[in-house]
């Protein structure tokens, strides 16, 4: 998501910095700083700017202080829209203490009341400031131990994910780092260090990087640096060389953007619900959604509006809540809905779903909700964005940027947030017990960990059925429930970014047209995945392999009798019928991307489509 860069040494830091933030432009921001400790005035300087790097650079020129160590940041905003004030680096309320961070701090909130009733003022919305106010605070306690032990003591007390980068005034010789479930690596170069939260930032200065590992402790000095577990325990660390290029290192070594984005689901899956679960209930927590019971439960109906693949994740949405809060949900293209004259009320509640957050449908869609009187939620990945600021709630997901043009971790994280959003709304109704929600909810909190496994059992397997395939003229993807939900996504991604014709149906409709189709040698992928309807599909699978068409199934690792009907099965974890969905859709991810460079394909900018669609 956001981007950080250190640097400690002899050479000026500012064109260190503002280079290696440059370096990191492609993961996406929306707001750039810079915070360096100035040799002349011995004071600590920050500038920072929302919009691009560009927009910093311009506000230093003529006053570029001389020093030789700084942090600097690009922010992709989650707390607090894009602003100049919520903009990284922050401060504490003398000025001492300045931190840049990646992550979500889950706790800001009880943090931040403690932290006011104890004088502290505060600049930002963001979660990030109380940690500049966290260790200022340990740091005034005892300043003799210095600024390391009030950082560590700071540390110990966050909840989330966090990579944090910090200086200190009265310690302008050092700089500071700590890592907790967010990527944070040190460059070692010849009388200078660096730290960052990925290798481009670093790769003009030096090849040698040591990478930190979770809960671990960083006091990095010119000609040192010190590891450490965040009780101060020394860390030996081995120094890993950079052989890739700079193309490579941006894509951490993938070839492609949406491989890597397709490897980033665990980590993106995990900070969507960062925060979204009570640690000790283990309930759903929305507070972004300002709906009281009476309101929830006055709710007749939910109209789910979205395009693409958005509009795919908006089926699996649709299953979750009318079967855990029992309201009834249609679904509906979002180029559609406006013209069909729907039939909407203040009784009901429109959902919107959008990864960019500025597809230009979408806001229409939100436009004509609102006009009849309808309360609008919006599901976006962008903080600010026009959908953001049109809707009445706004729930976001913290899937970061992607680059790619087909969409792999804003679908998983659209339907993460759909779960969460369907047990909440269950809960509140009346209608899902606590122990089912804490069953629910300890499922969805395992899903990285599933998705880890699925992409390490199944990538190569997925690999070889793509390349055995890639010459076919056509591939249908079958299933019922939330496996035809997910096998319209399949599907889509095929079609996008290989130019396969790909069709995906309801398994029981076959029979009504596209039996025609499946001969001898087409390939059916077949998602068979949900008990209530198991025997049903396998039924199906067989009507196409009695045509000799040849099958592909995804089928849970517990399923050992979907051997004797498919020609090849890609097992996945087995988990809750309902919370199936996001372990599918990687398969088939997997299986597009592989096709599509099997092909030759332009993987990450596919013929004729565009990231973000802003015209109608």
């Amino acid at each position: 998501m956001c981007g950080i860069v250190g640097y400690i040494g002899d050479r000026e830091a500012v064109p260190i910095l503002l280079d290696g933030l440059a370096k990191l432009e492609y993961r996406g921001y929306d707001s750039a700083g810079i915070a360096v400790f100035d040799n002349s005035y011995k004071n600590l300087e920050v500038y920072k700017a929302r919009g691009r790097l560009s927009t910093l650079a311009q506000r230093l020129n003529g006053c570029r202080p001389s020093s030789g160590v700084g942090i600097g940041h690009t922010r992709w905003a989650t707390h607090g829209r894009p602003s100049d004030e919520n903009a990284h680096p922050h401060i504490d309320c003398t000025g001492e203490i300045v931190v840049v961070h990646n992550g979500i701090i889950e706790n800001y909130l009880s943090l931040k009341e403690e932290l006011i009733a104890k004088g502290h003022v505060f600049r930002s919305e963001t979660d990030t400031e109380v940690i500049a106010h966290l260790i200022e605070e340990y740091l005034n306690l005892d300043r003799e131990a210095g600024m390391e032990a009030a950082f560590r003591k700071a540390a110990r007390r966050l909840q989330g994910s966090f990579a944090v980068g910090a200086i200190c005034k009265s310690e302008p010789e050092k700089l500071f780092a700590v890592r907790n479930e967010s990527p944070l690596i040190i460059g070692l170069g010849n009388g200078e260090n660096f730290i960052a939260s990925d290798i481009p930032a670093v790769l003009s200065y030096t090849r040698d990087i040591k990478i930190l590992d979770d809960g671990e402790f960083c006091v990095v000095t010119k000609s040192n640096v010190l590891i450490s577990d965040i009780d101060g325990k020394i860390v030996d660390k081995d120094v890993m060389r950079i052989e890739w290029d700079a193309a490579s290192a941006e894509k951490a070594g993938y070839p492609h953007f949406m491989l890597k984005e397709i490897h980033e689901q665990p980590r993106a899956v995990k900070d969507t619900l960062s925060g979204r679960i009570d640690r000790q209930t283990g309930d759903v927590v929305l507070s972004e959604l300002k709906l009281s019971d009476e309101q929830i439960k006055a709710i007749s109906k939910i109209n789910i509006v979205a395009c693409g693949t958005a509009y795919h994740a908006g089926l699996v949405g649709r299953c979750a809540i009318e079967k855990l809060a029992r309201i009834p949900v249609e679904v509906s293209l979002a180029s559609e809905f406006r013209y069909s004259d729907p039939m909407i009320d203040e009784s009901m509640l429109t959902i919107v779903i959008s990864q960019s957050g500025e597809t230009a449908d979408t806001l229409a869609a939100i436009r004509e909700s609102k006009s009849k009187g309808c309360r609008v939620l919006a599901i976006t990945n962008v903080v600010g964005s026009s959908v953001a600021r049109e809707s009445d709630h706004v729930i976001y997901t913290w899937a970061g940027p992607e680059i790619a043009v087909a969409s792999t971790k804003a679908y998983t994280t659209q339907l993460i947030v759909l779960y969460l959003l369907a047990i909440y709304l269950g809960r509140r109704r009346g209608l899902v017990s606590l122990d089912e929600a804490r069953r629910l909810t300890g499922e969805l909190q395992k899903m990285p960990q599933y998705l880890e496994k699925v992409i390490k059992d199944n990538e190569e397997k997925t690999k070889q059925l793509a390349e055995m395939f890639k010459d076919c003229e056509s591939v249908f993807y079958i299933g019922r429930g939330i496996d035809y939900a997910v096998s319209q996504e399949g599907q889509l991604k095929l079609k996008e970014i290989s130019y396969i014709h790909a069709e995906a149906l309801a398994a029981g409709e076959l029979k009504h047209g596209t039996l025609a189709l499946c001969v001898e040698g087409v390939p059916v992928v077949a998602l068979v995945t949900q008990k209530k309807v198991y025997d049903k599909t396998v039924s199906n699978i067989k009507e196409v392999k009695a045509r000799d068409a040849t099958v592909i199934a995804l089928a849970r690792e517990s399923d050992q009798e979907i051997s004797k009907v498919a020609d090849y099965v890609i097992r996945l974890p087995d988990t809750e019928d309902l919370l199936m969905a996001p372990l599918l859709v990687v398969p088939t991810q997997l299986f597009a991307y592989y096709a599509a460079v099997a092909r030759g394909c332009d993987v990450d900018k596919p013929r004729n489509l565009a990231k973000s669609v802003t015209v109608e």
